[in-house]
């Protein structure tokens, strides 16, 4: 996020700059039906805005065309998805074993399917040496890879745009700190 306020719509005139400054009265009488004068459009009623039409609940790809609902609108391939992270993965729920499932949930199988199959249905239970996660360290900073989606996403899809973002975090914690 940026360090400096931002312009979204309520602008703050400068009081050290007399040349070129913006002049709120003009700016009025330009614009009179602008709905930043009236107060319709604010910075808080614009992230509000924001945070419920692109960061949170369901989106449902259904357009209505001629009166008639159709899907396969502006979803890229989704009839719907939830942007609340709902449903994320728990690593602890992985099936693991042969017939193209990993060997961990950090792992894919390494076996070979065996002469003449290319199939992963066809891999058997990889039964070498899988890394102990503990002990596992990760290139990179904060949680590393080993903490579930399933406690990640809910923290995540906590925030919003109204100041809980945090620079440089996915959230309050995830850099592994307090």
């Amino acid at each position: 996020m940026a360090e400096q306020r931002q312009l979204i719509v309520e602008a703050i005139a400068p009081t050290n700059k007399p040349l070129g400054a913006r002049n709120e009265e003009n700016m009025r009488a330009i614009f009179p039906a602008s709905p930043i004068h009236s107060r319709e459009l604010t910075d808080v009623e614009r992230q509000t805005s924001y945070q419920g039409l692109a960061l949170d609940g369901d989106v449902n790809d259904t357009v209505t065309v001629a009166g008639t609902p159709v899907i396969g609108g502006p979803g890229h391939g989704l009839n719907s998805f939830n942007r609340d992270y709902v449903n994320a993965p728990d690593l602890s729920e992985v099936e693991t074993g042969g017939g193209g499932l990993p060997a961990s949930p950090f792992m894919p199988n390494l076996s070979s399917p065996g002469p003449g199959s290319v199939s992963a249905a066809d891999q058997p239970e990889y039964n070498g040496e899988i890394p102990d996660i503990e002990s596992n360290v990760e290139f990179g900073s904060g949680m590393g890879g080993l903490i579930s989606p399933s406690e990640t996403s809910e923290k995540i899809a906590d925030q919003t745009i109204l100041g809980t973002y945090i620079s440089g975090k996915s959230y309050l914690g995830s850099d592994g700190k307090a």
